[in-house]
Parts: C-alpha cells; sequence; structure tokens
C-alpha cells in the first residue's frame, strides 16, 4: 500500500454532555470522500486520542471504519503511554479492518535511544502483522526527537510490517532523507500542512494534516498546480495557506481549527481538559480575521 495525496487528520467529536458523538462521523466522511481525500488518520494528536479512554478510542474507530466503506483509507492512532494499551488499540484495528495504524513514541517515560524507540514501536506492531505501520515523528508534542533515517535503518530489521514514517517536522532535509532512504523503501508522511508545498519540492508524495479537514480542495489544487509545472501559481496559493495558518496560531491551534470547523457548519463540541474551546472574543476575532484574508471564499471558490 503507497498512500498518495492528503490524508485528513480528523478532530474528535463530541456531544453537549461530553461524549462521544459518532453520529457526525458518517456525513463528515462523505465530506471528505467528496473532496477527494485519500484517508482519514484518526485518534492521533487533533483527534484528540491521548484524551479518550481506550474503549472510546475503538469506538471511533469502528465509526470511522464503518462510515469509509473502503472509498477512502482508515489510519488509527494507537500510541499510549502503556505499549499494552497501544497493543489492544492496534489489533482491535485490525480486527475491525482499518487499513493502517501508528503510533507515537511514549511520552511520559520517553525511549532513551533510537534501538530503545525502536524496540517500543515493534512490540506495539506486532499486534496487528498483517497491518501497515507507520511510526508518528512528532517531536514538539512527544518531546521524543531521534535520528529517522537511523531509526528506518533499525527499524526495517525488527518491525516487519515497517510502512514508514508519519513526519510531523520542520526539518527537511531529514524527511528528504526518509524518503530516499534505499531508494524509497518506506513511506514519509509529511505532517506539516504550512510547509507542504516545501515537502513536495524534496519529494512527497503523501501527506497528513488537521487542516485538510476543512481545506482539502485548496492542498489537493497545490499539489496538482505543483506536478503540472505551475509553480509560481503553487507558491501564491501556498501562501495563502500560510496566512491562514498564521491566523489560527494565534489561539491554541486545535481550538481555533475546531472554531473553523463551527464556522463551517460541523459542531464538533467542546474539546476535553486540559484543552478549552476559544472564548466568544476569541472565536470571533478569528472568524474576522479569516474573513479578512478570504479565507471562506476561498475555499469556496475550490469547492466542487
Amino acid at each position: 500500500m503507497k498512500i498518495k495525496g492528503i490524508v485528513a487528520a480528523t478532530f474528535a467529536a463530541y456531544k453537549s454532555n461530553g461524549s462521544l458523538n459518532n453520529d457526525i462521523i458518517p456525513a463528515l466522511v462523505d465530506k471528505l470522500v467528496a473532496e477527494g481525500i485519500s484517508g482519514v488518520f484518526i485518534c492521533g494528536t487533533n483527534g484528540e486520542g491521548p484524551n479518550m479512554t481506550v474503549e472510546e478510542r475503538m469506538s471511533v474507530a469502528e465509526a470511522y471504519v464503518k462510515a469509509s466503506r473502503k472509498r477512502i483509507l482508515v489510519l488509527v492512532h494507537v500510541g499510549h503511554t502503556s505499549i499494552a494499551e497501544c497493543k489492544k488499540l492496534a489489533a482491535h484495528a485490525a480486527a475491525i479492518g482499518a487499513d493502517a495504524f501508528s503510533s507515537v513514541a511514549a511520552f511520559y517515560f520517553k525511549p532513551t535511544s533510537v534501538q530503545n524507540l525502536v524496540d517500543c514501536m515493534a512490540e506495539i506492531a506486532s499486534a496487528a502483522p498483517a497491518l501497515p505501520f507507520y511510526y508518528y515523528h512528532m517531536p514538539n508534542l512527544t518531546g521524543v526527537g531521534m535520528d529517522m533515517v537511523e531509526f528506518l535503518k533499525l527499524g526495517e530489521k525488527s518491525i516487519p510490517n515497517l510502512a514508514g514514517i508519519k513526519y510531523t517536522a520542520s526539518t527537511l532535509y531529514e524527511y528528504q532523507a526518509c524518503l530516499n532512504y534505499k531508494e524509497g523503501k518506506f513511506e514519509a508522511l509529511y505532517g506539516l500542512d504550512e510547509m507542504l508545498l516545501s515537502a513536495l519540492a524534496v519529494g512527497a508524495e503523501g501527506a497528513i494534516g488537521s487542516t485538510y479537514t476543512f481545506a482539502a480542495p485548496v492542498y489537493l489544487h497545490i499539489i496538482d498546480l505543483y506536478r503540472t509545472g505551475k509553480h509560481d501559481e503553487a507558491r501564491a496559493l501556498q501562501l495563502k495557506v500560510v496566512d491562514f495558518i498564521r491566523c489560527i496560531i494565534k489561539h491554541p491551534s486545535i481550538a481555533a481549527q475546531r472554531a473553523i470547523m463551527k464556522m463551517l457548519g460541523i459542531d464538533m463540541g467542546n474539546a476535553r481538559l486540559p484543552l478549552t474551546g476559544l472564548s466568544d472574543q476569541a472565536y470571533h476575532q478569528l472568524k474576522t480575521d479569516l474573513e479578512e484574508l478570504g479565507f471562506f471564499e476561498l475555499l469556496k471558490s475550490y469547492q466542487a
């Protein structure tokens, strides 16, 4: 399996009482399918996997697999501070028909070396040996920032189902090295939406990102412009993406993106503590900033 195009890292959906709102998932999946994405990455950072119980994560995974009906790929994030719980989630993902799974490094007791990290991922990946496994490299949040080329060198020896890395870091030189390790043996799915064009320039074929959940057509157009040699137009459109992401990061990122989903008519509810939503003032300021940039008009212009 080779993942090309973009995969939406979707947001957790809650009801007003804080319980899961899986009822919203089929409509969200239908929207994303219609927009042309390649898959969904669920229960990750933006999907608030660490904020859910294992049982809730299983419920969300089941809802996405059922809603996707094999029209798009479903990648399940199984990362947890407990490797035993990771393995439960991985085995469950395989049992329900998910297409792949992924895990961050443990983020409380952290791996102390690349070999230690590989050993942890090998243990997790062994719970679903028939499914492709992607290591989720996100040093800004996990605090685990190790040599990813070395991870591939060691990982290929002990993780038979290692498919690649979900690479969420700005170190493009290392990302490029991962892409080219053994002539592209492993996938490297890029995870910073604001740097998509830069990743394409060094060889990216697939990407996973949160803003793809609400702006997929814009990013798909950037990819199309780049691949058809319209580089000036691609740069101009990527700059518009950078501008709206700069609006987002004036606020807590997940809260701001959930607010944008609400502005677009998809209310995912309030995030769980320790995450919080935007105040009314911040919500309206974000909306005003986005309107002044022409963000909503931009989205409409690329929707089918």
